[in-house]
């Protein structure tokens, strides 16, 4: 498959320039709560979720005299398995919020039992605080729904948390679904320089995310950086990258890592997309068109992967 990228979707371009001639703030020059704030606010730009049967905050136990984690199941019908999603922001911001619309379509129309994780963000709580949420998450899930196969996933910041809780707990994973994931820190990929003012996000974006995340020292762990702890067993995965998002040559380099192992790939790109299109599913016909591709290619994936285990 070809990294290609193909001239933005003109209603994300249109949303590009108006950031750009609003006078805001660059995300750079935001504390993590403005950043935060701002992020929230971008909820508007989200199509709304169909309706699913059952939607319910749940509190998770995690380790003894910790605070439990909060997480939003969606089930709708008879799902046929279960999805733990740790949602996008760069490990800093973000919220149940941020991936209620996408959460949705995976309960309604790819028949998945959803677990959306409320995880520990930074800087307050730094790596690997939130990869060790989402892992209990996972294995919660395990113990309480055994009645069916367990996946974990999530987009961006959350990708990355899922790849790494896939590498971590390969007896417990069917799959993985990762959505754009940030997979490395190297910054000197082509698509980093041609995305060196990205939008939403840059180079200069990503590496704010990682200051706040983890110190540099730590970059190149694997809980970090899954792309540098792929290793034989990797559970199954499907990967969705986009043309227009500095993460886009290190998501081709994971797919490739892993078909070198002979682990089962299915590697979708939307090359006239941005990273967190889904985020433009209001506005954007191409992103939520390609939203609709998505659903339809996690639910098969999963059936793929069933059928495997039968």
């Amino acid at each position: 498959m070809s990294s290609r990228v193909d001239p933005l979707d003109p209603a994300i371009a249109a949303l590009r320039d108006g950031a750009r001639g609003s006078g805001a703030a660059a995300l750079v020059d935001l504390t993590p709560e403005e950043a935060r704030e701002r992020v929230s606010g971008g909820d508007v730009a989200c199509a709304a979720g169909p309706p699913v049967d059952h939607v319910e905050d749940l509190l998770v136990p995690t380790a003894p005299q910790a605070s439990p984690l909060r997480v939003r199941r969606y089930e709708h019908g008879a799902p046929h398995a279960t999805l733990v999603y740790a949602h996008g922001g760069g490990w800093v911001t973000g919220d149940l919020e941020y991936a209620d619309e996408l959460c949705r379509f995976l309960a309604a129309r790819a028949g998945l039992r959803v677990l959306s994780v409320e995880y520990r963000r930074a800087p307050e709580h730094r790596c690997p605080a939130a990869v060790d949420d989402v892992d209990r998450c996972l294995a919660w899930a395990a113990e309480q729904h055994r009645d069916l196969p367990l996946f974990v996933g999530g987009d961006s910041a959350g990708g990355n948390l899922a790849a790494v809780v896939a590498q971590r707990r390969r007896d417990l994973v069917t799959g993985l679904v990762a959505v754009y994931p940030v997979l490395d820190h190297d910054t000197t990929r082509d698509s980093y320089r041609e995305q060196q003012d990205g939008f939403p996000i840059g180079a200069r974006d990503m590496a704010w995310f990682f200051d706040h995340y983890t110190d540099p020292d730590q970059r190149s762990d694997p809980r970090v950086s899954p792309l540098r702890g792929v290793r034989a067993g990797h559970p199954p995965t499907y990967l969705l990258t986009a043309g227009h998002d500095p993460l886009r040559d290190e998501g081709f380099a994971y797919a490739d890592a892993l078909r070198a192992l002979g682990v089962p790939v299915r590697h979708d790109h939307e090359p006239a997309l941005c990273h967190g299109f889904l985020r433009t599913t209001g506005p954007s016909d191409g992103a939520r068109a390609a939203r609709d591709r998505l659903v339809e290619a996690v639910a098969g994936f999963v059936r793929d992967q069933m059928s495997v285990q039968q």
